[in-house]
């Protein structure tokens, strides 16, 4: 039975947690706190919208983005889980996972002075075990105040041990990605997707934004910063549980191929995500848990 607004009502406070139902037949939480408005759908556990009081949105959304069962949402936060990119050896396997297209169920709202904590769990089940013959429990858990905080937790419910790729794949707004620069990721390495996989040494200087960019840099759980002049000031992204920093831009070419995102809004747009992919993967024994964090800001 598909999920709707009124299936979540005991958890409403109107002007403050509220769900609707949207014309795709997805339901959306909408949060209003004194610090910040925020947007979640249950589909993908996905924050679309995230606006600190007096600032203007962090968070990209495509105009073209589909928002259907099954489709991906492009832009906010997409939720990636148990592999990044495409499955090694698993050629019909989606992209990035299954996570960021299943229906998601509420465990929890907290609702604090100026923070809205907002907890939605997948559990493994028969969809799931088809493409991953795994026992897990995901949590997403948001939390809703000056800064967007989400901490993703893995849990090993099954009697073996597994292996697990992730990503909170946050698609940052830009005046204009050509203007931007990115610190924190200084000497650290990185395998470079758009030269056939080399690994490179990330220089002393800021990187900047001058064609297609997809970079995964490895062993590192530095904060970053975002410097947009058409922002006053940069923003921060702090990670912990975090071994894995991307940054993505698809640029022009690659922008025309995407159905979901409109071939004009590569400039608007910077993805600087939080993960463990490749050599940091994450292996977790029966009964362990997991938890990667992400604060921006």
């Amino acid at each position: 039975m598909s999920q709707t607004a009124d299936s979540f009502s005991r958890w409403q406070i109107p002007g403050r947690i509220e769900f609707h139902d949207t014309p795709d037949m997805l339901v959306r939480l909408e949060i209003q706190t004194a610090r910040a408005q925020a947007a979640i759908y249950l589909h993908g556990a996905h924050v679309t919208h995230f606006q600190p009081v007096d600032s203007a949105p962090i968070l990209f959304l495509s105009e073209s983005s589909a928002f259907a069962p099954g489709k991906a949402i492009r832009g906010g936060v997409p939720v990636i889980f148990p592999w990044f990119g495409p499955r090694a050896g698993h050629s019909c396997a989606p992209m990035h996972g299954f996570a960021r297209t299943s229906e998601w169920d509420i465990e929890s709202i907290a609702d604090a002075d100026e923070t809205v904590t907002v907890t939605l769990r997948l559990n493994a089940s028969g969809v799931t075990s088809a493409q991953w013959p795994h026992d897990f429990i995901l949590r997403h858990r948001m939390t809703i105040g000056a800064k967007l905080t989400m901490e993703l937790e893995v849990e090993n419910t099954g009697t073996e041990s597994f292996e697990f790729e992730e990503a909170l794949h946050t698609y940052f707004a830009v005046g204009d990605v050509r203007e931007v620069s990115v610190t924190g990721l200084a000497d650290v390495d990185f395998i470079d997707k758009t030269d056939a996989f080399t690994r490179k040494t990330q220089s002393s200087d800021p990187i900047r934004i001058t064609a297609e960019t997809d970079r995964v840099y490895l062993n590192t759980d530095s904060t970053c910063e975002l410097h947009d002049p058409s922002r006053p000031t940069p923003i921060v992204v702090e990670k912990s549980g975090s071994h894995t920093t991307v940054v993505w831009n698809p640029w022009i070419e690659k922008a025309k191929a995407m159905t979901d995102f409109a071939d004009d809004e590569w400039p608007k747009m910077l993805c600087i995500e939080t993960a463990n992919t490749g050599q940091n993967a994450i292996t977790l024994a029966s009964g362990e848990t997991h938890i990667m964090r992400a604060t921006v800001g």
